[in-house]
């Protein structure tokens, strides 16, 4: 019996004022990545990249079906028609404030850690029970403070943190160095999921498994996976324990959830190479095919910046012991790792996102392939706009955060019904979102009624018989 389909969430969607006769603009204006994450952004265009080869819209699609069941149309719109309707004054950035919020999140730290230190004792607070709770206040609160800096060295790799390039990197690799992140490895690593997004084959980040892949994964035979149509909580759950407590170090070790077809790299430095253990697949090796040779120097750069912090940490190990600096440092660096993984998850991961082949992917449909979710003060304060404002980031990387809010209002109307976002329930939905994405996508394949064109175009399904069940499919 097909399962009913469930009612999405309520998303706000605006209406389209694009012509319908615009084309999506074609392949990434950049087919051979870069090392600077800035060349993706639109600011850094061309008249003549805008006029590289596009591909046309096919209208002899077939149906195509998201999770929810909703009909989905790709794309037609171009990325001049993004870049030209967003302010120019969007585009302005200023290094001294991007300091100036480096200071804001670095002052918040210091104050938090010297009252705590201070104050939260037993000469002050006699209940154990008490300080106890406080201090994993401490450790959220830190995390949070922490992430916020992230965020900036993110911004920094991004070249939206001031127009000085030698600014920008001396920020970001001393920010993301004292959180254990290989800046320069993790921004060139980051600058080519920008120029692949939602590309299965090339891009880098929660590159979701293909229906063969994810059988595989779980022991079956593609065709039996329509016939799974149970519901499976304590796999779903502890598959997302898993994702939030390692996922990270993970992704930098060995290039987990990152695709894995890296015998295509160019320079010939994949072959041979694959993810996981030993696999020679990571963000430490200058080796690795993740980087053209040209980059090997910057990883080489990032690695001694991880390792004059593990030195550090070490140091303070020996003077304050490690149960102390597990308070102070580790536990908050791990609440860091949780919320940069829920939010990259949860910005690529939604059941009316699509995923494309080879032949269907361009950049302007791929960059549409993500999704603004809202965490409230946190969110827009302490994080800096990063879970609200992600789709105009895959546009134009390189407006400051500060200005993202106004660039993503005029870009709107212009994407039209293909903007996603879900706000609903604030906070609260997005934490929600982490689960319902973990039940609602699994692997993603081709609608059953997609023709020509649409056959490239993937969106998840599920083994818990939740939203568009899975095509069936004869065994060999």
């Amino acid at each position: 019996m097909t399962p009913a389909l469930r009612q999405r969430p309520a998303a706000q969607r605006v209406p389209s004022m694009v012509d319908s006769s615009a084309t999506s603009a074609g392949a990434s204006p950049f087919d051979s990545p870069a090392g600077s994450a800035s060349t993706t952004s639109l600011s850094s265009l061309s008249e003549g990249d805008e006029k590289i080869q596009q591909k046309s819209t096919n209208k002899e699609t077939g149906v195509l079906l998201n999770t929810y069941g909703e009909e989905f149309e790709i794309p037609d719109y171009t990325i001049k028609q993004i870049r030209d309707a967003i302010p120019a004054h969007c585009f302005r950035r200023s290094g001294l404030r991007g300091l100036g919020y480096v200071a804001r999140d670095m002052v918040c730290l210091a104050t938090t850690f010297t009252l705590f230190y201070n104050f939260v004792t037993p000469e002050y607070i006699e209940s154990k029970a008490f300080r106890t709770a406080l201090w994993a206040f401490y450790t959220f609160a830190q995390g949070l403070f922490g992430t916020g800096l992230w965020v900036l060295a993110h911004e920094c790799g991004h070249q939206s943190f001031s127009p000085s390039k030698i600014l920008n990197d001396t920020v970001g690799w001393v920010l993301h160095s004292a959180l254990l992140v290989p800046y320069f490895s993790w921004k060139i690593s980051h600058g080519k999921h920008h120029k692949a997004t939602g590309h299965l084959d090339r891009d880098m980040v929660f590159v979701p498994r293909t229906r063969d892949e994810y059988a595989s994964h779980i022991g079956k035979l593609s065709h039996e996976l329509s016939e799974l149509m149970e519901e499976t909580p304590i796999w779903t759950l502890a598959h997302t324990i898993g994702q939030q407590l390692i996922g990270w170090p993970l992704y930098i070790m060995n290039n987990t959830t990152g695709h894995n077809k890296h015998a295509k790299q160019a320079e010939g430095k994949g072959k041979g190479k694959k993810n996981g253990w030993g696999g020679g697949v990571n963000h430490f090796y200058p080796s690795s095919p993740l980087y053209d040779r040209k980059d090997e120097q910057l990883i080489l750069l990032s690695d001694l910046g991880i390792g004059i912090t593990v030195f550090t940490l070490y140091t303070l190990c020996q003077k304050f012991g490690f149960n102390n600096m597990l308070v102070w440092y580790f536990v908050p660096y791990l609440w860091v790792n949780h919320w940069l993984v829920a939010i990259t998850y949860l910005q690529h991961t939604d059941p009316t996102l699509p995923h494309y082949d080879a032949e269907t992917w361009t950049y302007a449909r791929g960059a549409a392939a993500t999704i603004d979710r809202e965490f409230g003060f946190i969110g827009r304060h302490l994080l800096h706009g990063i879970i609200e404002t992600h789709v105009l980031h895959h546009y134009v990387s390189t407006i400051p955060f500060y200005n993202a809010d106004e660039a993503t209002e005029a870009i709107k109307p212009v994407m039209g019904k293909h903007y996603r976002e879900n706000r609903e329930g604030g906070p609260i939905g997005f934490l929600k979102a982490m689960w319902s994405s973990a039940r609602w996508c699994q692997w993603v394949e081709p609608s059953k009624d997609a023709a020509g064109e649409g056959k490239g175009v993937m969106f998840f399904r599920n083994r818990n018989g939740l939203g568009v069940p899975p095509v069936k499919i004869q065994a060999n």
